[in-house]
């Protein structure tokens, strides 16, 4: 297995750490006046998403984590996990949905998501930055009512996710959705 140094490990990599699969969110070089140098990594667990910080002495190294990514389209839900099916080789797989973490709320069917494995198994779905989803419900719009400084209003849409979207937005509009933020980006004709 590869190993990577501290001072090489960039956002978006994936190691091991204590036999566990982490993403590396952020690395932090720390040179304090006195004593040894060190990193300080920010790392977030592939199976149930939690972020943690470990310090390590500059230069350490870290194995690679055996993860493979792969597009894969969702079929459907069940009611323990979600169906994704590789488009070239036709193969099937199943995501607990204790994996899913909050990529549950962009989960919507006949997309494409990239999918990452471990060590052969689907352990974690990445979705796409922007998604294009319809607006379920949400109250209408005041006209005029701009001068409380509030613009915008809460909306559900079809996947069940909460967003903030501008008072002008109707229900059954399609509207553009930022996945890393949860954050209306715009309205799609």
């Amino acid at each position: 297995m590869a190993q990577i140094s501290t001072t090489d490990l960039r956002a978006g990599m994936k190691v091991e750490v204590e036999n566990q699969p982490y993403t590396v969110v952020s690395n932090e070089f720390v040179k304090p006046g006195k004593g040894q140098s060190f990193n300080r990594v920010r790392i977030k667990h592939l199976m149930n998403g939690r972020v943690i910080e470990r310090t390590f002495k500059s230069g350490e190294k870290l194995d690679e984590a055996d993860v493979e990514e792969t597009l894969m389209r969702m079929l459907y839900r069940e009611a323990d996990g979600i169906i994704f099916m590789d488009d070239k080789s036709f193969e099937q797989h199943k995501i607990p949905m204790e994996n899913l973490g909050d990529a549950v709320n962009w989960l919507k069917d006949d997309l494409v998501f990239d999918v990452v494995f471990y060590k052969g198994n689907p352990v974690t779905v990445e979705p796409p930055t922007f998604i294009e989803l319809k607006i379920t419900e949400t109250a209408p719009g005041d006209r005029g009512n701009t001068a409380s400084g509030r613009v915008l209003k809460p909306a559900v849409v079809e996947t069940g996710a909460k967003i903030q979207v501008p008072i002008f937005i109707e229900e059954g509009e399609t509207v553009k959705v930022d996945t890393r933020t949860g954050e209306y980006v715009s309205r799609v004709n």
